[in-house]
């Protein structure tokens, strides 16, 4: 059983930066963040792969944001910097037990599908 608990969301202007923090525990064969906007489907950010110790993202995000992994405290992080309000959304840590990183996020396509446990979700706001 995996379990997942997001903090740091919060309000920013545009141009800003906010950490994002995930604590996990149990075995992850892969872990990531999703985010869901109002109105929109959820879609991947990114994602970290502990067995090739890879990290792949979407094409939206790439070049903004940075994935990574303090193993000693089992936290999983995302860096995001020049924020722009179409980050606005609440933002997901989710992890797969049993199925690692795949082609498809290698090439920045990260579905919901992918994962099996999903953290409660922390909001980022993002102001013009």
């Amino acid at each position: 059983q995996v379990q997942l608990v997001e903090s740091g969301g919060g309000s920013v202007q545009a141009g800003g930066s906010l950490k994002l923090s995930c604590a996990a525990s149990g075995y992850t064969a892969k872990i990531g963040w999703l985010r869901q906007a109002p109105g929109k489907e959820r879609e991947g950010v990114a994602v970290s792969c502990p067995r090739s110790g890879r990290t792949y993202y979407a094409v939206s995000v790439k070049g903004r944001v940075t994935i990574f992994q303090d193993h000693a405290k089992n936290t999983l992080y995302l860096q995001m910097d020049s924020l722009e309000p179409e980050d606005t959304a609440t933002y997901y840590c989710a992890a797969s037990a049993t199925a690692g990183c795949n082609l498809l996020h290698r090439a920045g396509d990260i579905r919901p599908a992918d994962f099996d446990y999903w953290g409660p979700g922390t909001q980022v706001t993002v102001s013009s």
